[in-house]
């Protein structure tokens, strides 16, 4: 991805430390790593995340490392689970819960949407709930629908959570890190098929802050706004436009919620475009409420063309590789709607 945000300008937490190429898998054990010998009240439990690994190889060698009590393999049971990371974040622990697949959220829903979200407010700011809930999301394995959805929009409905989504390696060391510091909870959606991405990762605990966007590339035509995967693919697309004289600037999100709306506004207000981009079924999905921000705000005015919107198809996420990759946008699909949009005023 063109301006590596461990050193892009716009960047607050950019560092002149020693950097080294890392996984997404890797940063993220490595903020698990530092945050647990930083801060002896963190701790990581779920599904397999202890001898096994991981259900995708991400806590690795933790459990040797910090032992049983500390990397705990629990029931399958999300409910119960969930409920354990409130109850234990009530008493003062900093507890880290990994479901296998984000899918699995939907079983724990009662203990996230309706206790760990409100807790907080319902005592009036004298109890906190500070635990993270890091959730394995999206298509594009084979998983089929039980296994491939991008649920995100779901919880960014809900005041008292915090959602964020780590497009690379930096962002998803330094936006867990930031969940882990932070006194109520936050979701942690981590795409599938970047776990093996590469990227550079300053060996020093730093934090992302949630609630901040990241400008991924300039440009003066058109704004594309994604996040996760699809600021990958935004990116890629927006490399190939340039070649047939399309100038793309591109906004990583970074964070659902609370969502950036300022930095949004500044580059539809310098584009005078906007196309929004994300995995999670189009209807009613995020995309709908960044429309309606902008069209609120003062930046509609400054619009040439009508906003557009890619997402996600109405339908589950097929197990065929070929109708699996034709649910949710791709390179092209973006590439396509941002030279209508630009060219035509549509998308």
């Amino acid at each position: 991805m063109p301006n590596d945000p461990a050193v892009t300008a716009d960047n607050p937490t950019a560092t002149a430390g020693p950097v080294r190429e890392l996984s997404y898998a890797e940063a993220i054990r490595e903020a698990l790593a530092q945050a647990m010998a930083a801060d002896s009240r963190v701790f990581l439990f779920g599904e397999d995340v202890g001898v096994y690994g991981g259900a995708f190889g991400v806590s690795g060698d933790l459990v040797h490392r910090f032992g049983t009590e500390r990397v705990l393999d629990t029931p399958i049971s999300e409910l119960g689970i969930a409920g354990a990371a409130v109850g234990a974040a009530l008493t003062g622990m900093r507890p880290v819960l990994e479901l296998q697949f984000s899918d699995f959220v939907t079983l724990a829903m009662e203990q996230l949407v309706n206790q760990a979200a409100k807790i907080h407010f319902m005592f009036g700011g004298k109890a906190s709930v500070p635990m993270v809930v890091r959730l394995p999301a999206g298509s594009g394995t084979g998983a089929a629908a039980q296994h491939s959805q991008s649920l995100e929009a779901w919880f960014a409905h809900v005041p008292g959570l915090k959602v964020v989504q780590p497009s690379t390696p930096h962002d998803a060391k330094g936006l867990l890190l930031a969940a882990i510091d932070d006194p109520n909870p936050v979701l942690v959606f981590e795409h599938k098929l970047l776990y093996k991405t590469k990227g550079h990762v300053p060996t020093e605990a730093y934090r992302v802050p949630i609630g901040k966007a990241a400008l991924r590339r300039e440009g003066r035509d058109l704004t594309i706004v994604a996040s996760s995967v699809m600021a990958l693919r935004a990116a890629a697309a927006a490399e190939r436009l340039a070649g047939a004289g399309i100038d793309v600037e591109v906004i990583d999100l970074r964070s659902l919620r609370p969502l950036d709306t300022a930095t949004i506004e500044a580059s539809v207000a310098k584009t005078h475009r906007l196309l929004i981009v994300h995995e999670g079924v189009k209807t009613m999905g995020i995309g709908a409420e960044i429309s309606a921000r902008v069209a609120e705000g003062a930046a509609f005015d400054l619009l040439d063309a009508p906003i557009a919107r890619l997402g996600g198809a109405d339908t589950p996420i097929p197990y065929n590789p070929v109708l699996e990759k034709a649910a949710v946008p791709q390179e092209d699909d973006i590439e396509r709607a941002a030279t209508r949009l630009v060219r035509e005023g549509r998308a």
